[in-house]
């Protein structure tokens, strides 16, 4: 069952405090029952493949245990937390609470990580680098928040902890069931439970500015014609051996801007942040069975959990990225890719729709091959 919407005014929320200031939603999923609980995600970090750690307060310091675990990991001494990176791709239930984000660009969502701790487990003062909001399940969690921290606030020493070694704290709050702590990037927070509880992140991603320049250079360097060369008419004479001069420098600046703005391909940033690392590509043999199965008027198209898809308008047409791979499309298939982007099945006569134009069919070849649907 789908949770429902979040009772937030998203409108004057990324107004007034998206990317600026905390926000507490008190009541943000009133009738919130959690999917999971400890024991569930216990189960859960003993998997091979799941992406699960240990962070425990001894009194030598912070500990961090990385999994899959067994059960005598479970009895500790001290205050823990147990946490799961990725549940979303494990848990339908647990991927439905990311449809409460939906007026987020769905881009910009990275996964849910869910944490069960005793009473007083935390993962210490830290910061983030992305956006979280931070959905209470059972039991109860205090946050502290403290200031903005950036590369230079003092850490302790640790080899994979990045804890603060200064937290003062500024706000404080107690959150219950269906409660939700927004927090914007490289705000300080420590939260500690009060009792056995669980915490639902939605955490969300963004590309670092280092990468997005590393791409869109690449894909100019891939168009520029090679034959194209730095020019200074109207050359001033120089007046100092060797000086490389103000007007100098303006000039190439203004010549690789304009060199620049002539990149036509505008699909690097779509591939970029949906480059997905969790992919599984399925082999031939998959891929063939799932295409015969698509014949079937049965059949059902489902996003796989953890699936990037996303999608932007070029003229008439629709660049559609899956998993990091760019595909043109004709616009007319936008019904059916927003359902896809939205995590949605397609079947019946929105299938056969799709099917029907030869653009439909490699769009769903394509999503096949990158690993991002399934067909039943």
């Amino acid at each position: 069952m789908a949770p429902e919407p979040l009772a937030i005014d998203w409108e004057a929320f990324l107004a007034r405090d998206w990317q600026q200031r905390p926000r507490l939603f008190r009541g943000a999923l009133p009738a919130f029952a959690p999917p999971l609980d400890g024991d569930d995600l216990a189960g859960l970090a003993m998997e091979p493949d799941a992406e699960a750690r240990i962070v425990e307060r001894a009194p030598d310091g912070w500990r961090q245990t990385d999994g899959p675990f067994a059960p005598e990991d479970f009895h500790r001494d001290h205050p823990w937390t147990l946490l799961v990176q990725g549940v979303d791709r494990w848990s339908p239930a647990v991927a439905a609470l990311l449809d409460t984000l939906a007026p987020i660009p769905r881009w910009r969502i990275e996964d849910v990580m869910v944490s069960w701790a005793t009473d007083g487990g935390s993962v210490g003062p830290h910061y983030d680098n992305y956006d979280v909001f931070l959905l209470q399940g059972s039991g109860r969690r205090r946050w502290h928040l403290g200031g903005y921290c950036d590369r230079d606030c003092a850490l302790l020493p640790h080899p994979t902890l990045r804890l603060l070694a200064d937290f003062e704290t500024r706000q404080e709050y107690l959150l219950e069931c269906g409660d939700i702590l927004y927090l914007p990037p490289r705000i300080a927070h420590w939260g500690i439970a009060e009792g056995p509880c669980t915490t639902y992140s939605l955490g969300l991603r963004a590309p670092r500015l280092n990468d997005m320049v590393s791409r869109w250079a690449d894909r100019a360097l891939e168009s520029l014609d090679n034959e194209l060369f730095y020019q200074d008419r109207h050359l001033e004479p120089a007046r100092r051996a060797g000086e490389i001069r103000s007007r100098d420098l303006e000039r190439a600046r203004l010549q690789l801007q304009a060199a620049l703005d002539q990149l036509e391909d505008n699909d690097w940033f779509g591939e970029l942040v949906t480059e997905n690392p969790h992919v599984e590509a399925p082999g031939e043999e998959e891929i063939d069975a799932a295409l015969r199965r698509l014949a079937d008027a049965e059949a059902v198209v489902s996003p796989r959990p953890g699936a990037r898809i996303a999608w932007q308008a070029d003229g008439d047409d629709l660049l559609v990225f899956t998993n990091g791979c760019a595909l043109r499309v004709a616009g007319g298939l936008r019904d059916g890719v927003l359902e896809l982007a939205a995590g949605k099945a397609l079947a019946g006569n929105q299938l056969a729709t799709l099917l029907a134009t030869a653009d439909g069919e490699r769009l769903l070849a394509h999503c096949l091959e990158e690993g991002a649907i399934d067909v039943d």
